[in-house]
């Protein structure tokens, strides 16, 4: 099946589809332009820590203010007219900006995922994904009042209550609007909203900051981000329709053996019983590391090059190269699992983690140890390379939990290594101040890739034999065969 078969489904299903990819795009520019103008931010409203900065007003000197250690040696590096060219001032980084980035939304936005995840089986789900819409919108438009730490902080937990309902609705949409054979490809078109969002975060953030629109500087970056998602929550409200809800196979199945009065304990106990497998333990463990490094990045580049490379344009290439970058390496590394498991089954899928991310690190290394234009360069094949994990590690994981639960399976890793990966950027202040943001970044950052790909060897160690072992049960009948020639009996008399 090919990447566009989602297409064979017809015009309004693909007409939805485009929908919930722009709403996809909006959650992802939403959570993360608070990183790009981080900077501005801090300095007019005062919080994280201080470091030394070029000052824009005056004429550059010989060093780079960032190897000033405190302020009075800060302010005694001197330019050619023989005054200071730098200043100590808030730099965007610290416990506080963090903590915003990290705990104050992931803890909301996961445990917020799973009482909509139950929502989403009942509720009208377009209805939801509206509201969920406007409202962190509504979060991130009032963002640009903030006047304090604590009004940002509000405010960004608000954030995470609403985008909290993106996926849930929208995947469970997806699921009713397209047939089997082309949810695939449908998912994989919705998700192509996480990095087009990314990117275009950098270039709202950098340029409409710049630009200064009425003396608002970095305010008006939360108004445009925020006031599309009125509009397209209107749309979605208005023109999508509530589809049937369709079951698959292996749920209707599984709705036939299982009582409809299972407690809420009893089913996530079945849920949670496929995790205690030593392959699964190994596979949440290595995709919790690997994702730390991706959201420790995602929320420190622009911090990074805004205070090793001041005058550089970091719009320019980071607008565009996450979204060639890792949009190519989700399908690429789809591809190349997809072909290399016909041959040699699941190993194999685990052997694409292992490599892509040992063969990405390097090039992470080069782009914190290189300068401009050679360090955005090297993003461009490190992307390519190391997002091949993100749909592998999802295929490994519906591979190693019986049919009946696999929905349930995935959201339950993702709740596992979004919450451990997620906030694994408070440890970038402690690690700044003992060596400096760059070795912090160089230990959280290709470190995290090492680190992961050494996980998922040992994940392969232990997951071909759990994987027999699901095999081996799919292939089991449901009912007992005295029950179901009984039954088969029954319908002849009736």
């Amino acid at each position: 099946m090919g990447m566009l078969d989602f297409c064979k489904a017809g015009g309004y299903p693909v007409y939805v589809l485009c929908i919930l990819l722009i709403t996809y795009l909006l959650n992802q520019l939403d959570r993360y332009i608070l990183a790009i103008v981080i900077l501005p931010l801090a300095q007019e409203i005062h919080f994280g820590d201080k470091s030394c900065l070029p000052n824009e007003t005056r004429q550059p000197g010989p060093l780079q203010c960032n190897n000033a250690s405190g302020d009075k040696h800060c302010y005694s590096l001197l330019n050619a007219n023989g005054t200071p060219y730098c200043k100590w001032d808030y730099n965007g980084n610290g416990w506080e900006y963090q903590i915003m980035a990290g705990p104050i939304f992931i803890l909301i936005y996961t445990f917020m995922g799973i009482f909509i995840g139950f929502l989403a089986d009942a509720a009208n789900r377009k209805n939801l994904l509206a509201v969920s819409l406007f409202f962190w919108s509504l979060m991130t438009f009032l963002m640009g009042f903030a006047q304090e730490y604590w009004h940002l902080a509000l405010l960004r937990f608000g954030q995470g209550v609403g985008e909290a309902g993106c996926t849930p609705f929208a995947a469970s949409l997806i699921a009713d609007y397209f047939p089997e054979a082309a949810r695939g490809s449908a998912m994989g078109f919705y998700n192509w909203g996480i990095y087009t969002g990314y990117s275009l975060s950098f270039a709202v953030g950098n340029y409409i900051t710049r630009a200064n629109i009425m003396g608002l500087g970095w305010r008006w970056t939360f108004f445009i981000c925020g006031i599309p998602g009125f509009l397209v929550s209107l749309v979605v409200l208005i023109t999508v329709k509530e589809p049937q809800r369709t079951q698959g196979t292996g749920e209707r199945a599984h709705n036939m053996n299982t009582p409809s009065s299972l407690s809420l304990s009893q089913r996530l106990s079945r849920i949670l019983q496929p995790f205690l497998s030593p392959s699964l333990l190994l596979l949440c463990l290595a995709g919790s590391i690997r994702n730390a490094g991706g959201y420790v990045w995602a929320y420190n580049a622009q911090i990074y090059f805004s205070q090793y490379f001041p005058g550089e344009d970091v719009g320019r290439w980071l607008s565009w190269i996450p979204l060639v970058g890792g949009s190519f390496g989700v399908l690429f590394g789809g591809f190349i699992s997809d072909r290399v498991v016909k041959k040699r089954g699941l190993p194999a899928r685990v052997w694409v983690l292992v490599i892509s991310q040992i063969v990405a690190a390097p090039f992470l290394v080069g782009v914190l140890w290189l300068s401009p234009p050679y360090a955005f360069l090297l993003l461009i094949p490190a992307n390519i390379i190391g997002e091949m994990w993100v749909g592998v590690t999802l295929a490994i994981v519906v591979e190693l939990v019986p049919p009946v639960i696999r929905t349930s399976a995935v959201a339950f890793y993702l709740f596992i290594i979004t919450n451990i990966g997620g906030n694994m950027p408070l440890l970038v202040p402690p690690l700044t101040s003992l060596y400096g943001l760059r070795t912090a970044l160089l230990i959280l950052f290709p470190g995290m890739y090492v680190a992961g790909s050494l996980l998922f060897l040992l994940t392969l160690c232990v997951a071909r034999r759990d994987h027999r072992k699901i095999t081996s049960a799919e292939t089991e009948p449901l009912l007992p065969e005295s029950d179901e020639v009984s039954q088969e009996e029954h319908h002849k008399r009736t």
